[in-house]
């Protein structure tokens, strides 16, 4: 070993992203709070995570198809039923469910206790529309399904209207 490699300082490497309990973007969506845990700006914008709190008789989005994403849910509490076609999963804490591009799904917390979710997104794509909805909320505009639906066509996701 020489002396240079026993006195370099060592080489400053990526920063790492510590997201504690209080942090986060939130985003507010209805009767969804959505805490933004990594939005893809320090993943080269590979990946974006979210926690999800559905409260009670919370109906999701109309049954979709992403084009260009993977979306991947890990309910942390409560029971989300998810709709994939004409199938549908009631998931408790401690289910992973992965939707790849293509999947048609949506989700909903049918129960009368909160339900709470992990959410991936890979790339990050589709976080932006989360936000493109809140906007709408801001804005006074009341949310319908017209709204949601083209909010999601600029994010390559379009209604599974063949499961309408």
């Amino acid at each position: 070993m020489t002396d240079k490699a026993m006195t370099s300082e060592p080489a400053a490497g990526p920063a790492v992203s510590v997201v504690g309990p209080g942090d986060g973007e939130t985003i507010v969506l209805g009767t969804t709070r959505m805490r933004v845990l990594e939005d893809g700006s320090r993943t080269g914008h590979r990946l974006a995570v979210a926690e999800s709190v559905l409260a009670p008789r919370t109906q999701g989005p109309p049954q979709h198809r992403h084009a260009q994403h993977d979306e991947g849910f890990y309910v942390l509490s409560g029971t989300v039923r998810f709709t994939v076609g004409d199938t549908e999963h009631d998931v408790t804490a401690g289910t992973f469910v992965m939707v790849p591009p293509g999947a048609p799904h949506t989700f909903a917390n049918l129960t009368d206790r909160p339900a709470v979710m992990l959410s991936t997104f890979t790339p990050d794509l589709y976080l932006q529309y989360f936000r493109d909805l809140q906007g709408a909320f801001a804005d006074g505009r009341p949310m319908t399904r017209g709204t949601g639906i083209e909010a999601m066509s600029r994010y390559a996701t379009e209604p599974a209207t063949d499961l309408a």
